[in-house]
């Protein structure tokens, strides 16, 4: 990334020469330091009881499957052309 140190925001920013004093070809006492930090902090106890439920669901309902399956075999399920296709559209709407 190429800066352009003649443009206007680059002209707003705000430099502090005063911070740094060169004595000698190394820095003075006085020199003000900055660190910066961050944590995170988080219940673990909650962190581990959603990271267990979430293991623990099935990533397929079987219930819902054994029913369909159900109405296939006994031939009560009769898929409407023209339904299928206008959820279709509109799921893709979305």
């Amino acid at each position: 990334m190429k800066v352009d140190l003649n443009s206007l925001a680059a002209s707003q920013i705000a430099v502090d020469r005063g911070a740094k004093q060169v004595s000698n070809g190394s820095l003075t006492s006085t020199q003000a330091t900055t660190e910066d930090r961050i944590s995170f902090h988080s219940d673990s106890l909650s962190v581990q009881s959603l990271t267990s439920q979430a293991l623990n669901t099935p990533s397929v309902r079987q219930d819902k499957v054994d029913a369909l399956r159900q109405s296939v075999t006994s031939g009560a399920y009769q898929p409407d052309a023209t339904s299928t296709a206008g959820a279709m559209i509109e799921h893709e709407q979305h």
